[in-house]
Order: structure tokens, then C-alpha cells, then sequence
């Protein structure tokens, strides 16, 4: 009896004063948890109950009398019996769930990435993310452990370490003109926020937002873009010195004592020298300069080649079927569904002429095996019965030869017989490679349900198929086939 000798805990709650605290637990020191305690969870709180390392029961938003009925895991772990109803002890852990806004992310290190108008450029990208706690059984076995006060300090390091890395990846592998990446901030947020939540998810963690807010080019290619920006607002620049030496001389007449008198007679000279030759010079005429060429980007073995221009395109391996891309195009499409691109590819032949009836192949079953190929006239000759199974190019299944109109002149007056299975045989469709793999910031494909499975997908796995420019995971898209592998992986 000498627990009753301690203070019994009757009330357990958490109220959050700071704004960075992820979980908290409860101060109980020696005391002892009363039958009939209440527990307060706030609104955008859990509570987790740990009895010995082993995480039992969790609550929600809300006000509970603690009994063994309402506490089935904690009563199973301390083999407690029916109607127990002494106190106990037991560690309480809080967990804020809300969202925490504004945290802080940046590259360490330059990108470096190759832009088709510049070459080869430094950039550095920042901006802020949102992060709540989405599982806290997950975050206290994988991350919190036996910390009494967990805060965002002690896991924001450790999710920018992951966020970087695949916002790097999409800007470097993303084939965006530097000039235009302003206007698409938003997209690459949206695609890099949903390529890192899989990785948080076994963490309990997830991440509500992520905002690239800018990604800048070193000092002296923004001073270098600065100067050409300049140059292209002034125009011509022989107008602009010629203004600002008639500028320099009336700034040198207003002076007291007339100014420079040897300085004002050279500049007059050079004037009137400028005037007569203007006068005298033929106008040059505006010639315009020559169309720039569109650089084209190939993607072979899952690797960006290029640029190219348009006339070296064939040259370097494109097919109708190769994927491709250039500047103010959205997304990669194949070369065949490409306008400017169609040219090179020759137009399709007319489709052959059917075949005679003596040079159609036809295939027969017969005890049980397939047996041909034959025409028309050998046809005759195995004894084709009106049970016979037949087949030839073109057909989906196998048909009983009576259900053939072709055959109809061919069949022997015999009895019929009884077909060699009770089933057709089908001859199977060949499996397309049509599905892509989102990995590591890279799209992988195409490749069959058979190589998906040699690839490792799960249902967290982003797919996408042929045609298809969005992301989905493995589990909601909506495809038979696909489904049915997933839970054979299970």
C-alpha cells in the first residue's frame, strides 16, 4: 500500500504557450494517475499514451474520464483485470497537429544548370514550407523517442535536407528557358511538394505546403543582363552620343566666361563634320536581322540531349515515337504529335491489298495441338470437319469452321465431331509499355505491368502513362490491371 503515500494526478492536460512546440510530454515526476482523471485535448492536439516503451492508446480532441475500459491497450500491457480500478502510471505525450508556417529553406551550393540562350549558369533557389504532424505514433517511435520537448528546431534541418535536393532536380531537369522560370515558381512548387511527400509519410509527417519564392543568378550575370537590358532601351547608340555631345556643349556655353574656348571650337568642328557627312551619307536600310533557329531537346535512355536545330534532328536518332521539347512548349510530346516536326517523317503507305484465298495461312487444332499453317486447297485435304477449330491472321479467337463464312465451300460432308477443348483458345494481346515511373526526380519508361513489378512500385509509387503529362499515385488510379498487381505485392 505504499502508492497511496503519493499525490494522485486528477486532471492531465497541455497548454501550448510557444508557437514551435511539435509534442510535449507530460509532467507526472512519481505521481500517480487516478481512476476517473481527466484528459483535456485541445482543439489541434492528440494525446498518446506510452506505458514502458510501448505505445498504447490515443486520443482526439476532447475531454475523457480515464478508466480501463476506455484505455484497452495500456489495461492489455499491464495485464490489468476486469473492474481494475487502482491508480497507475503511465507517460503522456501531447502533439500539437496544427500547421506550422514559414519555416525557412535555401540551396547551400550553386546549381548548376544548362540554359539554352546563357550556356551553363549558377543559380541558388529559397523560399518557405508547411509541415503538421499527420501520424504520431510514427513521429514518436521514429523521431521523437524519449524527448520530453520535441520543436520544430529539432527536424527542420533534417526536412530541408530532403526538400532541397528535389527542388534542385526539378529546376535542373525541368528544360525551362532561365528567363521564363518566374512564370512557373507555382508549378514546380506543387510537382516538388508532391514528389517529397512519400518520403515523409514513415516520419508522421506531412508537408502541407512548399513555395519557391526566388531563383537568382550570381551578381555578374545579373549586372551582364542589366547592361543588356540598358543597351536595348537606349537603341541606337551613335544618336545617343551625339545627344549627349550637343547636351556637353550647351552645358559649356552657359558656363561664366563662355567656357573652353578650344574645347567648344573642336566640338564644333566635330558637329559640323558629323552634319555634313549625314547629309551626304546614303540612307542604309534597315536590314533585318536573321530569324534565330529553334533549338530542340531529344530525350533518349531517359537522359536530355540537345540543343539541336531543326536540320540535325534526324541525324541524331528522331523517330515519330521519340520525346521532344523546346522552348514555350508546356510539356514533352512525341515528334509525332508535333506540327513543325510532321515534315520529316515520310507519310504513311496505304494499307497492302487483301490477300487471295489461296495465300491466306490458316491454323487448325487438332488433339489438342495447333497444326498449320495451310491454304485453302490443303485445307481440304486434313478433312476439315464443322467442329474443327480454325484460326487465321486478323481473327481475335479461335472458331469453330462452320462459323466461318470463308470455309463454307471447304467443309467435307462428315459428321461432326466434338471439339478437341470446351474452350476457345485465345490468342493473347502483347502487353504495351505504356506506364512511366517518377523517381529520384527523373521519369522512368516506358515500361509493362511485368516490368513494373521488376521495378518495385507500390501504391505510394507516382505513375503516369503514355500521353499523360499529370503525376498520380500507384493506388488511385483508377486501372484494373494495375490494382491487381499492387496487391500481389502486398
Amino acid at each position: 500500500m505504499g502508492w497511496l503515500r503519493g499525490q494522485f494526478i486528477d486532471i492531465i492536460e497541455w497548454i501550448d504557450n510557444t508557437n514551435d512546440t511539435i509534442a510535449y510530454r507530460f509532467e507526472r515526476q512519481d505521481n500517480e494517475i487516478k481512476q476517473g482523471a481527466k484528459l483535456v485535448v485541445r482543439p489541434g492536439q492528440k494525446a498518446v499514451f506510452v506505458n514502458e516503451g510501448q505505445v498504447a492508446d490515443e486520443f482526439d480532441p476532447g475531454t475523457y474520464e480515464l478508466y480501463t475500459r476506455n484505455l484497452p491497450l495500456l489495461s492489455t500491457l499491464k495485464g490489468w483485470k476486469y473492474g481494475f480500478e487502482s491508480p497507475f502510471k503511465a507517460e503522456v505525450y501531447f502533439f500539437s497537429t496544427r500547421v506550422f508556417t514559414n519555416l525557412k529553406w535555401g540551396t547551400a551550393n550553386p546549381i548548376i544548370v544548362r540554359d539554352a540562350e546563357l550556356g551553363p549558369v549558377r543559380l541558388r533557389a529559397f523560399g518557405t514550407y508547411s509541415m503538421r504532424v499527420l501520424d504520431p505514433r510514427a513521429l514518436l517511435e521514429n523521431l521523437i523517442s524519449t524527448d520530453g520537448l520535441f520543436q520544430i528546431d529539432e527536424v527542420s534541418d533534417h526536412l530541408r535536407n530532403i526538400i532541397v535536393p528535389s527542388v534542385t532536380s526539378w529546376v535542373a531537369g525541368s528544360g525551362i528557358a532561365l528567363l521564363d522560370l518566374a512564370t512557373h515558381y507555382r508549378q514546380m512548387s506543387d510537382r516538388a511538394c508532391t514528389a517529397i511527400g512519400p518520403e515523409l509519410e514513415p516520419l508522421g509527417i506531412q508537408l502541407a505546403q512548399l513555395i519557391i519564392e526566388n531563383i537568382s543568378l550570381p551578381p555578374d550575370v545579373e549586372e551582364a543582363l542589366d547592361k543588356r537590358s540598358s543597351m536595348g532601351i537606349l537603341g541606337n547608340m551613335q544618336q545617343y552620343a551625339q545627344y549627349q555631345a550637343a547636351n556637353a556643349v550647351e552645358t559649356a556655353a552657359n558656363q561664366p566666361g563662355g567656357g573652353n574656348p578650344g574645347l567648344d571650337a573642336g566640338l564644333g568642328l566635330a558637329m559640323g563634320q558629323q552634319l555634313m557627312n549625314s547629309m551626304n551619307a546614303q540612307p542604309v536600310p534597315n536590314v533585318p536581322s536573321p530569324p534565330t533557329q529553334t533549338q530542340w531537346y531529344i530525350a533518349r535512355d531517359n537522359q536530355k540531349l540537345g540543343p539541336f536545330p531543326l536540320n540535325q534532328l534526324l541525324s541524331n536518332g528522331l523517330a515519330p515515337q521519340t520525346l521532344v521539347w523546346r522552348e514555350g512548349m508546356n510539356s514533352w510530346l512525341f515528334a509525332s504529335e508535333v506540327v513543325e516536326l510532321q515534315s520529316l517523317f515520310p507519310s504513311a503507305p496505304p494499307p497492302p491489298p487483301p490477300l487471295a484465298q489461296d495465300r491466306v495461312q490458316w491454323h487448325i487444332a487438332q488433339n489438342g495441338q495447333q497444326v498449320g499453317p495451310f491454304n485453302l486447297e490443303q485445307l481440304q485435304q486434313q478433312k476439315l470437319s464443322p467442329q474443327t477449330l480454325v484460326w487465321k491472321e486478323g481473327m481475335g479467337n479461335w472458331q469453330k469452321a462452320e462459323n466461318v463464312a470463308e470455309l463454307s465451300g471447304v467443309l467435307a460432308s462428315t459428321p461432326p465431331g466434338l471439339p478437341t477443348t470446351d474452350e476457345s483458345p485465345t490468342v493473347p494481346p502483347p502487353e504495351l509499355a505504356q506506364w512511366f515511373i517518377f523517381r529520384s526526380g527523373n521519369a522512368l519508361g516506358p515500361f509493362t505491368l511485368t516490368q513494373l513489378r521488376e521495378q518495385g512500385v507500390s501504391g505510394r509509387t507516382n505513375l503516369r502513362r503514355e500521353g499523360e503529362t499529370e503525376w498520380t499515385r500507384a493506388r488511385d488510379i483508377a486501372d484494373e490491371p494495375l490494382q491487381a498487381l499492387l496487391t500481389s505485392l502486398e
